[in-house]
């Protein structure tokens, strides 16, 4: 068949040259087809076909996707970037930090820490104290313990020292009185020595 007729069919297909198949057994038949309503005649008759579309299966690289994901092909051979191309450290860096300041924040406004302890965590996490989520809220736990132990120890000295200070008092009062009464007794004494 001449290129023309080849051409022919691809405007009322819709597809290009390579998807036009033509039946060689009807080739003079086809050559011989010299206008549009012959081409489509030759066509609804099957002469003239359009190829299927070729199969792009991608079952192989899902299957593949999934075996990444469960940690298959991922050895040294298989890379090409360096670790921080493949993932960055500043990435991994702001991860960190988001998480860390999300927790601060919570516990911030669940009022599990005042605004000074917040202020003094989001420094530490800044400057890289606290490696995780984890390690945060065990130092935070410590903290808050260790407050609550020192608070506990400060009333304890505090009802010490008024302890202390009422037996204080308790002793000076008696002491003075004990003085009163001695000089009491001894002025008592002074005028029948005179008379």
């Amino acid at each position: 068949s001449s290129g023309i007729n080849a051409e022919w069919p691809l405007r009322p297909g819709k597809c290009g040259r390579k998807k036009v198949w033509l039946d060689p057994n009807e080739a003079s038949e086809i050559s011989n087809a010299n206008s549009r309503q012959n081409i489509k005649k030759l066509i609804k008759d099957g002469l003239i076909i359009k190829k299927p579309q070729t199969v792009h299966s991608r079952a192989r690289c899902r299957k593949n996707r999934e075996a990444r994901r469960m940690g298959r092909h991922t050895g040294t051979g298989k890379r090409k970037g360096t670790a921080n191309a493949r993932m960055p450290e500043k990435v991994i860096w702001m991860r960190r930090m988001r998480v860390l300041r999300r927790l601060l924040k919570k516990y911030r406004e669940d009022k599990k820490i005042d605004k000074h302890m917040y202020h003094a965590l989001y420094l530490q996490s800044k400057g890289n104290i606290f490696k995780n989520k984890r390690v945060l809220m065990e130092h935070i736990h410590k903290k808050k313990a260790e407050g609550l132990r020192l608070k506990a120890l400060q009333e304890q000295a505090e009802a010490r020292r008024n302890r202390s200070k009422a037996a204080h008092e308790r002793k000076s009062a008696r002491n003075a009185q004990k003085h009163a009464e001695m000089f009491a007794h001894i002025e008592d004494n002074v005028p029948e020595e005179e008379s």
